[in-house]
Order: structure tokens, then sequence, then C-alpha cells
């Protein structure tokens, strides 16, 4: 079973003081209930619930008083309680909008007891007439599998020693290049992981991504309004893989002949379901960095290896000496985003670009790392290569650049090319990007 990093965060949230119930949110698939009953193997009592069952559902919408509802659970699940803390993980929770309100009664009635809710989100936000209470309620956003937890399913958990001390991992970045290549293609989806650790087949994980792919789709049968939206969003699902890590036009995307508005408000429901993310540019070299909503968003997918097997593209990826040649760099970025979405789990993180004016420049991504907007560009190449980011490096408050790239970790102090301005250029491995705010933090 893969060793989930997310565990170690829902271990801090049962120990804090003023803990509020947990909702648990990601895609479908991610590992939201087995990193859950992870969890609850540690507690003295675990009592779970799934309300996609009519017979769980209607105990957990049952009127009684709260405490004579927790004696209830436990006798319709004929478990006798035990002395010691108590978890109770209610999932499929935006089944019934009753035991969603009722969650902030354990806040103010029985703090005692740990709660978890989780859902597919794409189902909370269409036509399901209630919301989780306010101030009573925390989340948690789980993704996919990041490389670091894919690194340790292969059964190479000492190799995170090199990624945590940057300066030796020379001896084995090919080992470790190869590896991040295999986490490229085969992606982080945990039953994918699994199986790939087992049978170190790509092509036996084709029935698996089509399972994913199948669910996601009978998720729009099931749970949009029917219409047009409803044939948008199905076209999206279908599509969508194909411009991973490009700048989309939404008006007739890929050749449909949807308009804007109808393209963007289905890309907004598929963003909440977490499948997507439209991630658009800033001009701003310092923090905030509001995006500008009106430019050119890039389209960045749930999955690496969903991407990968939807569009076609393993083959090339497994016969290419770098994943940057790969895709005209396109995958590159989608793993890149992929990894930086996964250095936090908050549930209002997005990601960013950075374009100069009328796009004559552009930085790949930025990271908002300590009140500072690092730039990050996913090149090859010599440094004065680097326009875009030296651009950015101009007019930025601080004298700090990342490249992510396919070499060796290294360290240059170097100056813009035009105002010769120095800043410290990092240069990272793919297998690194898990570590970079310790990175940063040490070498700047």
């Amino acid at each position: 079973m893969i060793e989930r990093t997310i565990l170690n965060q829902l271990r801090h949230w049962r120990e804090k003081e003023n803990r509020k119930p947990l909702v648990l949110r990601g895609a479908r698939q991610v590992g939201k209930s087995t990193v859950v009953d992870m969890l609850g193997k540690e507690f003295d009592n675990y009592l779970k619930f799934n309300l996609d069952e009519d017979m769980d559902k209607e105990m957990l919408e049952n009127p009684l008083p709260l405490d004579d509802l927790i004696n209830s659970l436990f006798a319709r699940r004929s478990t006798l309680k035990r002395p010691g803390e108590t978890l109770i993980f209610i999932d499929e929770i935006q089944n019934s909008p009753k035991t969603i309100s009722r969650l902030r009664y354990f806040k103010e009635e029985r703090p005692d007891i740990h709660v978890i809710a989780a859902g597919s989100l794409l189902e909370n936000v269409v036509d399901v007439q209630a919301s989780f209470p306010v101030g009573r309620v925390e989340y948690i956003r789980m993704h996919p599998c990041c490389f670091k937890e894919f690194m340790g399913a292969m059964g190479h958990e000492l190799w995170e020693y090199f990624i945590l001390n940057p300066e030796q991992s020379q001896p084995m970045h090919l080992a470790l290049m190869s590896l991040f290549n295999q986490y490229t293609i085969v992606g982080g989806m945990p039953e994918v992981v699994n199986m790939y650790a087992h049978e170190r087949d790509v092509l036996a994980l084709d029935d698996i991504y089509d399972s994913l792919l199948q669910g996601y789709r009978d998720d729009v049968e099931k749970y949009t309004r029917r219409g047009k939206l409803t044939e948008i969003v199905r076209f999206l699902i279908e599509n969508c893989w194909l411009k991973a890590g490009e700048k989309v036009t939404l008006a007739q995307f890929e050749g449909s002949p949807y308009q804007s508005r109808e393209v963007k408000e289905a890309f907004m429901l598929l963003e909440k379901a977490m499948l997507v993310e439209l991630t658009f540019p800033t001009t701003a070299t310092s923090v905030p960095g509001l995006p500008e909503m009106t430019r050119k968003p890039k389209l960045l997918t749930l999955d690496c290896g969903l991407t990968n097997y939807k569009a076609g593209v393993r083959k090339e990826l497994i016969a290419a000496k770098d994943i940057l040649d790969v895709w005209r760099g396109h995958m590159a970025e989608q793993v890149v985003g992929q990894e930086l979405l996964a250095l936090t789990n908050r549930i209002s993180s997005k990601r960013l670009f950075w374009t100069k004016g009328k796009d004559v420049a552009e930085v790949d991504f930025l990271l908002n790392h300590d009140s500072m907007l690092i730039p990050i560009e996913v090149k090859n190449g010599h440094n004065s290569h680097l326009g875009s980011l030296h651009s950015f490096m101009e007019k930025a408050p601080h004298q700090i650049g990342v490249r992510i790239w396919s070499q060796p970790f290294s360290v240059n102090d170097v100056t813009t090319t035009i105002g010769k301005r120095p800043f410290r250029l990092i240069n990272l491995p793919f297998y690194m990007i898990g570590n970079l705010p310790a990175i940063i933090d040490t070498y700047c």
C-alpha cells in the first residue's frame, strides 16, 4: 500500500485543540477513502459510512439528538464502543444535504468525536441544495500521488536521501531521472501506481485508465443538469487532455462550435471537480500576483498518466531521452505543474504563470514562497537562454530564480542580460520539485 504524505497532515488535524470536522476534497479515485481507512486503524473506534448506500444514508439522516445518534451508529454497526478516541468517516457525503448541515453540531456539541467527510466535488456543486457549515468545518485537498509517493511505491524510499541532500545527488542523478520519467508516463492515480509497482508494465494499466475516464464521464451524466452544459462538459472530458500544458483559447475549443462563455462555464465545473485547472497569467513580480482573467489561460489536468494515455504520447515518452523533448515540452510543464500543486493541500491553492506586456515574455510558473513570487522556468540550455526569466528578475524585488531541467542540481550566481542585476539561479532536476521550498530556504 502506498504511504501517502497527507496522512501526516491528518494526524496533525487529529491532535489540534480546536479541531473541527474535516472535509477531505479531491477528484474521484485519488485515494481519499483509503487514506482515511489508514488513519482509522490508529483510533480506538472507527466507524465508516458510505452515503451511496441507502441504509447508511438513512442512519445519518436520523433526526435523533446527536448523542443518541452516535450511540445508534455504534449499535447499527454492531460495534462495542471502546474507551478512547473515536473517528467517524462519512464518505460520499454530497448525497445527503441533511448530513452536510449536521456537521456543525459535531463541532458544537461533541468536539471529542473526530469526524471526516469526503465526496466528489463535481457532485457537491451541482443541484445540491446544501452548503458546508461556514466556519465550523475545515478543508484539506488531496492530490494524486506525487513523485515522492511514487518513489516509495516502487521500493526506492531510501533514494529520498539524495533529494533531501541535493549536493550529494550527482551519483544517483541518472537513476532518479529514469524513475521520474516512469512517473511522468504512469502518473499518480493510486490504483495505477499500485498496479505498475506490481506488474512493471505500462500496457497493463490501460484498463484502469479507461475505468477512471469512464467514471468521470458517468459523473457528468449523473450530476450535471441536462442540456447543453452536459454536452459541453462531456466534450471537454474527452478532449481536454490533448491540450495539457498549453495556453488555450476557450472559444471553439478544439474545433468545437461552443462559445467562450459556454466553454468557460463547463471548465469551471470541471475545476470544482478538480479534474482540470485553468491557470491564468499575471504581470506582477511581487505578491499577491493577481491573475489576469481576460488573458489566455494555460490548461493543466488532474494527472500526467491519464493525460499521456488519452493523448497517445506514451510511446514517445518511453523512447525519449528527455521529457522536455516530448510533445513540444508541454508534458514537462504538465508534470511540473502537478508536482507544484502537490506542495500544498490548501483548497484555495492555484497555479500562476507570468507574462510581460503582450506576451512578449513568459515564465512557466510562479511559486508564492515566503511572500515572494519565485519564477520557475521548465527548460534546458545555457543561463543566457532564459530570456523570460531574466525579464522577470529585472523587476523582481528579490534575487531568486528557478530553472527545472533534466540535468544535475546546481546553483549559479548570474546577472540579468540587460540591466545586469545579480540573482541566484537554482537549477533543479525534475525529481527535486517536491523539495523546492526547502531548497530555496537553504540556498538563498
